[in-house]
């Protein structure tokens, strides 16, 4: 069992608050605080998320339905299930009731009880988190809301630990797992792991191949959380990730001076440790090739009979101000030498 497991197993089990435990203030929504209605470049958009939808009695009440006929009877009745350790039919109790008297006092605790039984007792993290969600989507000023975003981030770990199992076989879920850590931050902006928690989201922006996709997030990191550790991590990362893009589009001039531009601004803020910084000084020179290659053969291009020698010329002196230390400068010296000369 992973560390993260076992903390949020015993946590939950001993039924403490996490919010007496290890939480920082200024998870829930607050003044100077980003909501989810700001921009978070490189996270999928609400209209490419399933929204979770208001729980509704079931078709078939008589199978589904709650067994008493009140909220508060039917919660005794869940809660003996559970202390029988009837694990499936107090989840389905709780969630009956929840179902049938959403209103009702009792429906807060009970919509816990089903997320926090999914969690430690049928060990199941994707279902946990989605009833984590559903709590505090639609009862937020009903429970303990630091408490349950941390429970979410604690299950988004466990998830991406876990993968997801198919058919009895484990593969990984990259994509659900990023969702789950993106709703934890778009829910507690303010909270001591949203920085790493955007940190793995990029990680896992770039586990899809979306190298372009996980720079934009680990700037928009570096830029809410300017004095975080992780914003130091992420700094180097988009170097990275910046030079797989720029590797895939290098005739793109514009794209390769943008990214000789970060590179330096990288190097140049002192943050990086010097094995980082050497390295993002050969990104830096590889690009700078680049473009130099780039410059070079337009410069050739001119140099052809279906182009004036003017223009020619005028492309090779560009070549010699802009790279005047090339190793192609003097072949490009005796070239221009030789136009202006008239050969």
């Amino acid at each position: 069992m992973s560390s993260g497991k076992a903390i949020v197993l015993a946590v939950v089990a001993a039924g403490c608050s996490l919010a007496a435990v290890a939480v920082a203030p200024g998870v829930s929504p607050g003044p100077g605080i980003r909501y989810a209605t700001d921009a978070y470049p490189g996270f999928d958009s609400e209209d490419e998320l399933l929204k979770p939808s208001r729980k509704e009695p079931g078709w078939f009440g008589w199978i589904n339905g709650p067994s008493k006929d009140t909220a508060a009877e039917q919660f005794e009745y869940a809660a003996s299930l559970e202390a029988e350790e009837s694990w499936k039919g107090a989840k389905k109790a709780y969630d009956a009731l929840v179902r049938e008297w959403p209103t009702s006092p009792e429906a807060p605790k009970a919509q816990k009880a089903v997320a926090d039984i999914c969690l430690s007792k049928m060990l199941d993290s994707e279902a946990a988190f989605a009833e984590y969600r559903y709590l505090l989507d639609f009862y937020s000023a009903q429970c303990n809301y630091d408490e349950i975003v941390e429970l979410m981030y604690k299950t988004a770990e466990l998830m991406r630990d876990e993968g997801k199992v198919i058919l009895f076989k484990r593969f990984d879920n990259t994509v659900d797992v990023r969702r789950a850590y993106e709703a934890v931050v778009l829910r507690a902006p303010g909270a001591s792991f949203a920085p790493q928690a955007m940190l793995t989201i990029a990680s896992l922006r770039e586990d899809e191949d979306r190298q372009e996709t996980a720079a934009t997030v680990y700037e928009n990191l570096r830029s809410m959380y300017p004095s975080s550790p992780e914003a130091v991590t992420a700094l180097y990362r988009e170097a990275k990730a910046r030079m797989v893009v720029l590797r895939r589009c290098e005739y793109n001039r514009e794209r390769v001076r943008d990214t000789i531009g970060f590179l330096s601004f990288a190097i140049e803020s002192g943050k990086l440790d010097p094995g980082q910084a050497e390295e993002v000084g050969q990104f830096r020179a590889e690009a700078r090739a680049l473009l130099e290659e780039e410059a070079y053969n337009a410069a050739k291009f001119y140099d052809s009979r279906t182009r004036t020698r003017r223009s020619a010329i005028s492309a090779y002196q560009r070549f010699l101000d802009e790279y005047p230390t090339s190793d192609r400068a003097p072949e490009v010296r005796r070239r221009l030498f030789e136009m202006q000369e008239g050969k």
